[in-house]
């Protein structure tokens, strides 16, 4: 199963973020082949929000919702399941200091 793997922390963090020990959690994950693809993300405040109303694209440059939690950065994990990916996710440091969301990629064979 493969996850995406959502790294959320609050917008204004009481203190800044230690990733110091992330390297410890990402190499033998990527050795194993268990971590496909991962990266941080620029800050909410360079986003930009497309939609399309009335056949107009319409744009918003960020940031574009008051909001408490951001999402700092991603992982696309390939495991056996959802438990395999809690434990992963749990070992993750912005587990400890943010949090992480877990979504299953949809399965579009099962839709059938």
């Amino acid at each position: 199963m493969k996850f995406v793997m959502f790294v959320v922390s609050d917008a204004q963090p009481d203190s800044p973020t230690d990733d110091s020990d992330v390297d410890l959690w990402v190499d033998p994950l990527d050795a194993a082949g268990k971590r496909l693809i991962g990266d941080v993300l620029e800050p909410v405040s360079k986003s930009t929000v497309v939609k399309v109303r009335g056949g107009k694209v319409l744009t918003t440059r960020g940031p574009f919702a008051e909001t408490s939690e951001v999402i700092l950065g991603f992982d696309v994990l390939e495991v056996a399941d959802l438990d395999e990916a809690i434990e992963i996710a749990s070992r993750h440091p912005m587990a400890r200091n943010g949090q992480i969301e877990l979504r299953a990629f949809m399965d579009w064979d099962a839709q059938e």
